[in-house]
C-alpha cells in the first residue's frame, strides 16, 4: 500500500484536475494576471419534460462553482461563442426554475449575494450545449475584457460602496411612481366593489361590507380629556393598598382588634339592655 503521504497526493490531484461525475471542468479567468485558473462545473441540465418550464431541457446548461462577482452577463459572454444564448438564471441552490418578476426597483429588494451560485443558460439550439461543454479542450477562458470588466476585489469593494449611497431625487422619484400606481390600483378596486356592491352571486348571496355605516365621530380635545382622567381614576382604584408583606400583617391585626373591640361593646350594651329589660332578641 503507498503511504499516506502518496494517498493524500492522488486525492489532491483529483480534486483538483478531475470533475464530478456528470459535470466537465472549464478553466476561466477574471483578468489577464490571474495566475491560477477558476473551474466551473457544467452539464446538460435533464428533467423530466414539463417539470422545468422556465430551463428546457436539451437547451440548458447548468453551471456549478459560480463566484458571486461573475454576474449573468458575463456568462451570456462567455458561452455566446458556443451559440445564442437565450437566457442566464443565476440561483442561489438548485431547484425547479419558475419564471421570476423581474426586479424593477433600483433601491428595494435588493438581496446581497455572499457565496457561491449555481446557473442556468438557456441556448436557442441544443448545439450550445455540446459546444459549450467541448470549451474544456481549450485553455483558461478569459471572462474579464477591457471593454467588459468584471470587478474584483477592491475594485468591487468600492463599486459596492458607491452604489449603496442613495440619490435622494431618485428615490423620491420611485416612491412617488410607486404610490401612484398603489392610489390608482386602490381606486380601481373601489370602483369594482362598488359596481358589484347588492349585486347577488351565481348561489344568490349578497357580499355586506362595511362601507356606507355612520362612521364613528371624531373626538374633541374635550372628550379626550374625559378619557384620560377616567383612566387616570380607574388606574388610581387598582393601586394596591399594604404593598409591602408587614403592612400587610399589621392592616390585619388592626381589622382583628377592631372587630374585637366592637364585640365587647355589643357585650357590655346587650348586658344593659338586659338589666333594663329592654333586650328583645326575636
Amino acid at each position: 500500500a503507498p503511504p499516506r503521504a502518496e494517498k493524500m497526493a492522488a486525492a489532491t490531484g483529483r480534486a483538483a484536475g478531475a470533475a464530478p461525475a456528470g459535470y466537465t471542468a472549464l478553466a476561466v479567468k477574471f483578468a489577464e494576471r490571474q495566475r491560477s485558473p477558476h473551474c466551473l462545473l457544467v452539464k446538460e441540465h435533464q428533467v423530466r419534460e414539463g417539470a422545468d418550464t422556465a430551463h428546457p431541457p436539451r437547451r440548458t446548461l447548468f453551471v456549478l462553482n459560480v463566484p458571486p462577482y461573475c454576474g449573468p452577463d458575463s456568462l451570456s459572454r462567455l458561452f455566446s461563442r458556443c451559440g445564442r444564448v437565450q437566457s442566464v438564471d443565476i440561483c442561489e441552490k438548485p431547484g425547479p426554475g419558475e419564471k421570476k418578476d423581474k426586479l424593477t426597483s433600483k433601491f428595494f429588494d435588493h438581496k446581497t449575494v455572499k457565496g457561491f451560485q449555481v446557473a442556468y443558460v438557456v441556448f436557442r439550439k441544443p448545439a450550445g450545449v455540446q459546444a459549450a461543454k467541448a470549451l474544456s479542450q481549450e485553455g483558461p477562458l478569459l471572462i474579464s475584457t477591457e471593454s467588459h470588466p468584471v470587478k474584483t476585489g477592491i475594485s468591487k469593494w468600492i463599486a459596492s460602496y458607491e452604489a449603496s449611497i442613495v440619490d435622494p431625487k431618485e428615490l423620491k422619484a420611485e416612491v412617488d411612481a410607486y404610490m401612484q400606481d398603489y392610489d390608482k390600483k386602490m381606486a380601481e378596486e373601489e370602483a369594482k366593489a362598488a359596481k358589484e356592491e347588492g349585486v347577488p352571486d351565481e348561489e344568490g348571496w349578497v357580499k355586506v361590507t362595511r362601507k356606507g355605516r355612520k362612521p364613528g365621530l371624531p373626538r374633541t380635545e374635550a372628550a379626550n380629556l374625559r378619557v384620560l382622567e377616567k383612566e387616570k381614576q380607574k388606574r388610581a382604584r387598582k393601586e394596591l393598598l399594604n404593598f409591602y408583606a408587614w403592612q400587610h400583617r399589621e392592616s390585619k391585626r388592626e381589622h382583628i382588634a377592631q372587630l374585637r373591640k366592637k364585640f365587647e361593646e355589643d357585650k357590655q350594651r346587650i348586658a344593659l339592655m338586659r338589666a333594663q329589660r329592654k333586650f328583645r332578641p326575636y
